[in-house]
């Protein structure tokens, strides 16, 4: 891939530089020291893939990424340091389009970031080479007794590139009704899923968490997808993870789990697809809709990238297909919400 570094400071530059250069994959195809300079050369040249600071003079990388994203749209990775520290910058680089973050490596001594760095370009490389795949198979899960609880509305939620923010505006000043729980798969890395969820907290009136191995659906309360393996709902509405199908490039796969929504869930459901590169949640949301369920995908206009939510348009999957404002309206004129 020809990739590109957005970086103020030349040792982390340099190091990022190095580690491209490390592999007969990949090559640097320039480097700009602000954001303002990155968006203009993006203009002239652009790569498939850019390495994105975030604290930056003249245009940050949050607004960096916005305007590339709007002008000349590629995959952008951010990459800086401590992004623990910048939870919040992080997600809303990621809402205005980045599809991932990782930890500048140093570039003295053995650079403990090069592993992680080139794991994450190499699956942004499948991503763009495979943006055009078809979705996984539904997974079987054992059989068993659904058991009654107080649960009997779920609405499964699949985003992408441009999805913490879009998740966070579809469910803002919303507090579900009784009975009524949220499942979130955004393609995001178990290393910060965490930050996620806490960050999804800070934004909604509702309750957020991740979710464990084995966790219950819970009224009232937005449920996190949290590992890279793929979210499964059982026929006991458990929910559980499954690493298989490993080779498939999108994990968590929204596919796969709308697909156990599909097979296992009895009761009323509501589909969400929002915006994403490639094409995860087509083929699932169309399963939810086969099986009865109300389906909704994101417009063009309104999504960062319109590869996932275009897929299901493709697919007739979506009753519905609506501009993000609306989409949260939808739920609100349908499901109702919480008095009090």
């Amino acid at each position: 891939m020809k990739i590109a570094i957005v970086n103020d400071v030349a040792m982390a530059a340099e190091a990022l530089r190095r580690v491209v250069a490390s592999t007969q994959e990949h090559q640097v195809l320039w480097i700009a020291r602000t954001g303002l300079e990155a968006v203009r050369m993006c203009l002239d040249n652009r790569p498939d893939l850019i390495l994105m600071d975030l604290n930056m003079p003249e245009m940050d990388g949050v607004e960096a990424t916005r305007q590339i994203m709007e002008q000349s749209p590629c995959a952008i990775l951010v990459v800086t340091g401590r992004p623990q520290d910048n939870v919040n910058h992080v997600f809303r680089a990621l809402g205005a389009g980045a599809l991932d973050v990782t930890a500048t490596p140093v570039l003295q001594g053995k650079v403990g970031g090069d592993s992680e760095l080139l794991a994450k370009i190499k699956t942004i490389g499948k991503l763009i080479r495979h943006s055009g795949e078809t979705a996984p198979p539904p997974r079987q899960n054992p059989v068993g007794e659904r058991g009654d609880g107080p649960v009997h509305t779920l609405v499964a939620i699949g985003a992408s590139t441009g999805g913490p923010s879009a998740v966070a505006r579809v469910l803002s000043d919303w507090t579900a009704p009784a009975g009524c729980a949220i499942v979130v798969v955004q393609h995001i890395d178990e290393t910060f899923a965490s930050h996620f969820a806490k960050w999804l907290d800070d934004q909604l009136t509702m309750p957020v968490r991740v979710i464990g191995e084995g966790d219950e659906l819970v009224a009232g309360t937005v449920l996190i997808a949290k590992t890279n393996d793929h979210l499964l709902l059982d026929q006991n509405y458990r929910l559980r993870y499954d690493a298989a199908p490993r080779d498939y490039v999108y994990r968590p796969s929204v596919d796969v789990f709308f697909h156990c929504v599909a097979q296992h869930w009895r009761g009323d459901a509501v589909g969400v697809l929002l915006t994403g590169m490639g094409r995860d949640g087509g083929d699932g949301l169309l399963a939810m809709r086969r099986a009865g369920k109300t389906t909704i995908a994101q417009d063009q206009a309104s999504s960062a990238v319109y590869g996932m939510p275009r897929a299901a348009a493709e697919l007739d999957a979506a009753q519905q297909i609506l501009p993000l404002d609306k989409i949260g309206a939808s739920l609100r004129n349908r499901l109702g919400s919480r008095l009090g």
